[in-house]
This record gives C-alpha cells, structure tokens and sequence, in this order.
C-alpha cells in the first residue's frame, strides 16, 4: 500500500491517477487475453502455425503496452503536447513512406516494417493528432487572432489525404469524426458544422462511387445477398448461438469459420462462447471509460486539457462503437480493432499511448497549477 505521506514520484502518481479508469483499463486488457485464448486458436491452426501463437504474441505486447501506459500518465500537460508533436511528426513521415515502401495487402498500403517489426504508423498518428488539434483550437479560443482553425482545418486535410491514398476509409472516417466533434466543442458555430458534414456525406458518395471495393461493402449491408457476407452472416451467427450466457469457454464452433476472429470479430466470439452478458459488460466497461473522461473534461477550465480529453475518449469510444456495430451488422464492413481486445500490436501500443495521454491530463493537479493554467488560458481575466 502507497501511503500519501510518501514523497516519491510513483506515490506522487499514485495519488493523482485516476485509478478507476485505470482499472477499467486493465479489465479490458485481461479481458483481451482471455478472448484471444479462446479466438486465436482455430486461425492459427488454418494458417500453419502453433496453436497458441497469437495467444502468445498477444501477451507478450502487454509488456511494452504497460509501460507505455504507466509511462505516459506520468507526463504534464506541456510534455504531452511535445510529445505527441514528435509522434505525429514521425508518424506522417512513416505513412507517406508506406505508400511507397510498404506492402500492398488486399489493395491497401498501410504496413511498413522497420527492423523486422511490422508498424502500422495511421494508429499512432491518431491520437498525436487528437493533442495537436486540441491544442490549435484551445488556441483559437485563448487568442482568436491566431489562424489556428485554419491550421487544424490543414492538419485534417493532410492526415485524410494519406489515409485516403492507402487507402483506408475506415480510419479516415474515425479521425473526420473526431476532428468534427472537436470542432464543435470548442464553440464553432452550427453552420460550420452543418457544412463540414455535408463534406463528409460529398465524401463518402464520392468513395461510393469511384472506389469499388467502397461500393460493395455499401452494397452488401444494405443487401446481403449482393455478394459474398461471409464473416458477418456468421458473426451473426455467433450472437444467435451464444444466447445470453453462451456455450462455454472452448465450445463455439462458428469462430472456426471466421477469418478474422482473434482480430476485428472478437467481439462474435465473446457472444457466442460467453454470451450477451460479456459482450454488454465489455460495452460497460468502455462507456463507463468514455463517460468518465468527458465528465472530467467538462469540469476542467483549461481548454486545452478539456478538448484533449474529449477528443481522446471520443476516439478511443468510436472506435469500439465502429468494431462493435461491424460485428451486429449495424454498419457496412470496416476493419477496425476492438481497444485492447483485438489482436495487434501496434493498435494495442497505440491505444496506450492515447489512454496514457488521458490519464495524464485527467489528474488531479495542486490548486496553484490549476490557477496558473486557468491565468494561462483566459489572460483577460475570463472565467
């Protein structure tokens, strides 16, 4: 037990962490190992390999996961903000040379390896972008005289551009969507909004159109029997077996069939060998951390910490919302990992960074800071 009078930095941290979302952090994270036992079997036999490979793999990227966790939460406002500066700046270098150097898998470039480890930089731009964007707009509202919006508005366009040139419309959608509720956050007004989405619909009919593999997951959600469903048909499948309670640990039998089970349809698994009941606490878990973050954010008087908390729980909310619609057939086909549930390393070492980031702005800091950063923000004296 860390007692409060000890003036240590882990006492220091352990103190001011929000350790609730913390914990639901963790739960998730044992959760994942769990569903990997029971997912990633079958699809590492079909494919030639050990039979607990990415059980294996999916443990072993918990340590570096844990660490840049913990690591992260121990970082001030200011050095968040340097750091996801570097990360984006890396990031962005990274995904322009993965159009050229990675490897093209099922039409898309969007891996590149670097010293024999596979890298998917779009994961980690994500939430150094959220902390850029939170910072422009806090920006705009401390000192209006600055293009800050215009500068948000170019940064979006340039991340978009290069996920789009992958191309990965999933993932541009995500960063659309929380660049939009940002933008709304942080005073814009209606018309703005009104016009952005408008873009968004532009954009997607666009993709509709000239894009055919866009069209046909369009296509196949609205009419199934249009092409081949073959992992949602059974991932609805998953849900219509485990019932309630499910099968059991080791007894679902649809998950063999899935390609992607360990991966984008984890959650069909969790339904069909644990039933609803798992599969609507894990929905719990990641609402309750979504939620939480936005009620610290909404109590929090620096801009800057307020949009880049909202703007973390949005994205990281989004996410799972998108993977957990994908697998009840709710919206067309998007691979999309489920945080800290899915297989894959660099969307699992991300999502700590992002959730790091978060349990950095989100705690609790003196009084004399709090007013510093509050003077900071509103040089005019305003509330």
């Amino acid at each position: 037990m860390v007692s409060r009078v000890e003036r240590t930095p882990f006492a220091a941290w352990w103190w001011t962490i929000d350790r609730l979302t913390l914990a639901a952090l963790v739960a998730l994270m044992l959760a994942g190992i769990i569903l990997s036992l029971a997912a990633s079997p079958p699809v590492a036999e079909r494919i030639g390999l050990d039979a607990f490979y990415f059980v294996n793999r999916h443990i072993m990227y918990l340590a570096p996961v844990l660490v840049v966790l913990v690591a992260t939460s121990f970082l001030t406002p200011s050095q968040v903000r340097r750091v996801a500066l570097v990360v984006f700046v890396i990031g962005m270098a990274l995904l322009a040379a993965t159009l050229v150097l990675g490897a093209e898998v099922k039409g898309a470039r969007r891996w590149i390896v670097i010293a024999g480890v596979n890298i998917q930089p779009s994961e980690f731009v994500k939430p150094a972008f959220v902390i850029l964007i939170a910072w422009l707009f806090a920006e705009s509202v401390r000192r209006p005289e600055m293009p800050a919006n215009t500068l948000a508005l170019g940064l979006l366009a340039s991340v978009t551009v290069l996920l789009v040139l992958q191309p990965d419309f999933g993932q541009t959608m995500l960063v659309v969507l929380v660049w939009a509720a940002l933008f709304f956050l942080a005073g814009m007004r209606i018309i703005w909004v009104a016009g952005l989405a408008g873009a968004g619909a532009a954009g997607l009919v666009g993709a509709y159109l000239t894009v055919p593999h866009v069209a046909k997951r369009i296509e196949r959600f609205l009419d199934p029997s249009s092409g081949d469903s073959y992992q949602i048909a059974n991932a609805l499948e998953a849900f219509a077996r485990g019932g309630w309670f499910g099968r059991g640990p080791g007894e679902g039998t649809v998950k063999r069939i899935i390609p992607d089970s360990h991966a984008d349809f984890v959650f069909a698994v969790a339904a069909e060998e644990f039933g609803i009941v798992l599969c609507l606490a894990l929905a719990g878990l990641f609402a309750f951390i979504v939620l939480r973050a936005l009620a610290r954010a909404f109590h929090d008087y620096d801009p800057f910490t307020r949009f880049a908390t909202a703007g973390l729980a949005i994205l990281f909310g989004t996410q799972a919302a998108i993977n957990m619609a994908v697998n009840l057939h709710l919206i067309p086909a998007k691979g999309m990992t489920l945080p800290f549930i899915s297989y894959g390393g660099s969307s699992m070492i991300s999502l700590a960074y992002g959730m790091g980031m978060l349990l950095a702005l989100t705690r609790e800091r003196p009084r004399a800071e709090l007013i510093a950063r509050v003077d900071f923000a509103y040089p005019d004296g305003r509330p």
